[in-house]
């Protein structure tokens, strides 16, 4: 465990005073094993895509419009996806976690052998980010069981790369500033290669003859639509037939669900590796649209 502590330019012997009274926490371990994404997207989408979320989000779309709107003309990010990102991940900051941070990378770090070298990363990173990176003392955090803090759930390392003092009052403060919170999610997406006005998703519907799409190893668009419809799979909106996208299949009530995916699903998807995780977040980012008579998509 001490390892962990060199080569941070810091104290070694403060650092392993914070590391000896860590606690391993079994909860999260078993928190770990039993991830929502494990669900299928019939029972994922209705703990995101509830009445009561997307009222919220509408509510708190509304309360900070006039930052939204300037941090999205700014990144070039439609602030209802901020908005959907805070309302998936912590519940427009109702619910940003009440592990201690250093107990949730520690026990991931060493007990947790299937992530053991993200984990051990993140705990580095976590003692080397200067004060003015993070929330309070070290040993005062918390978050989530994965150790991601604040309203956007930021990982350490996407506090260190992506993280923005919108406020410029000196601090990265993914807690108390919305500025800081907004901009933060919005320039991790920028940096991850969101597309200016570009499409999200759109339905696909397949004729008789298609047999299932293979599951790809990331979600990245990797051939033009057309070549999607050519295999069976109509659009059932306009698109442009040269654009790349990528084809979704989520088990849905009805059965089978299909959709043409865009680089800024791809992007959503950076956040969380789940399709179903990205479609949730577009399909709030929609409906709080919607509800708050936001701008159009651009």
């Amino acid at each position: 465990m001490r390892e962990v502590a060199k080569d941070t330019g810091k104290s070694k012997a403060s650092l392993n005073a914070l590391l000896d009274n860590a606690k391993k926490q079994q909860a999260i371990l078993d928190a770990i094993s039993r991830p929502a994404e494990g669900k299928p997207w019939r029972d994922y989408r209705p703990i995101f895509l509830t009445e009561q979320r997307i009222a919220a989000g509408a509510a708190f779309y509304e309360e900070h419009r006039a930052l939204l709107d300037g941090i999205g003309r700014k990144y070039g990010v439609p602030p209802e996806y901020i908005v959907a990102i805070v309302g998936v991940e912590t519940f427009y900051g109702k619910n940003t976690g009440k592990w201690k941070v250093i107990d949730a990378l520690t026990t991931l770090a060493f007990y947790y052998p299937k992530r053991a070298p993200f984990f051990r990363e993140q705990l580095k990173t976590l003692l080397e980010l200067p004060s003015n990176h993070l929330g309070g003392p070290v040993d005062t955090l918390t978050g989530s069981y994965a150790g991601a803090q604040g309203w956007g759930q930021f990982m350490p390392s996407s506090i260190r790369d992506w993280g923005v003092d919108y406020d410029h009052d000196g601090r990265i403060d993914m807690k108390g500033s919305m500025g800081d919170i907004f901009a933060s999610i919005a320039n991790y997406f920028v940096e991850h290669g969101w597309e200016r006005g570009g499409p999200v998703a759109a339905r696909a519907q397949p004729d008789t003859r298609v047999r299932a799409p293979d599951v790809p190893k990331d979600w990245r668009p990797v051939a033009p639509v057309e070549s999607f419809v050519a295999d069976g799979f109509a659009p059932v909106q306009h698109l442009n037939p040269g654009r790349d996208a990528q084809l979704v299949r989520l088990d849905g009530p009805s059965g089978d669900e299909y959709w043409f995916t865009f680089q800024n699903f791809y992007v959503i998807t950076t956040y969380n590796r789940s399709p179903m995780y990205a479609m949730a977040v577009n399909q709030l980012a929609q409906a709080i649209r919607e509800r708050a008579g936001g701008p159009a998509p651009r």
